[in-house]
């Protein structure tokens, strides 16, 4: 459990430090009320989450901590995973270079806004990890892995990519930025890649997950796909 703690607390401070360094170094100031307010925004979702997590569902927090290319197993992953760090670390980059340059005019009202759909963003990643323990952070199967089709998962297939889309949709908006917006779109593209090939995969090792995904037809938006 210590070393669970421990791991996870280094995962949480170098993620923090590194989002930090993507947006100021680009804005090249510390005078960014945006993006502090949009750190302490992230920060204490990401907490909460973890908080829950730590309590109720440690088994699953050990499995987010395996994260990124080189923990995945399939290869057509690792090459998804990279692409979608890069257009994530795109977005704040541009956000940062938008707000030292004024390319933007976001009035901070609109910022505070978009904050509240970057936590309705985390929510629903919550409500997911709440209702399946076996969210792992990369494609995997375990052995005694059950089909979920309860909670948001009788709604969308994938409600943690749902979450993940509305929360860095409105993460550029929040940091004062219209330009790095558009940065979000190749990312969605490669988190639809991934979950494509997800699906790929569990429907040839997941036993029930063929019969799911006809009970459940939409993948990230109710009515919509």
């Amino acid at each position: 459990m210590n070393n669970l703690i421990g791991k996870t607390l280094s995962g949480f401070l170098m993620l923090l430090v590194s989002l930090s360094a993507l947006i100021l170094l680009p804005a090249w100031t510390i005078n960014y009320l945006q993006a502090w307010i949009y750190l302490l925004t992230f920060a204490i979702s990401v907490i909460l989450i973890t908080t829950y997590l730590f309590k109720n569902d440690p088994n699953l927090l050990e499995r987010r901590l395996k994260v990124g290319p080189t923990a995945e197993k399939e290869k057509s992953q690792k090459t998804i995973q990279a692409l979608a760090n890069v257009f994530f670390c795109l977005v704040f980059i541009v956000a940062g270079f938008d707000y030292r340059f004024h390319w933007s005019n976001v009035p901070i009202y609109i910022s505070i806004i978009a904050d509240v759909f970057v936590v309705l963003g985390f929510f629903i990643v919550f409500l997911a990890f709440k209702e399946n323990s076996y969210t792992s952070g990369i494609i995997e199967v375990d052995k005694d892995q059950k089909v979920i089709s309860t909670g948001p998962y009788g709604m969308v297939r994938h409600p943690m990519y749902s979450g993940a889309i509305l929360m860095m949709l409105f993460s550029p908006i929040a940091l004062g930025s219209y330009w790095a917006v558009l940065c979000v779109v190749p990312l969605i593209f490669t988190i639809v890649m991934r979950l494509l090939d997800e699906e790929k995969f569990l429907s040839k090792n997941l036993s029930g997950y063929n019969e799911y995904c006809q009970k459940v037809h939409y993948r990230l938006i109710p009515l919509i796909w």
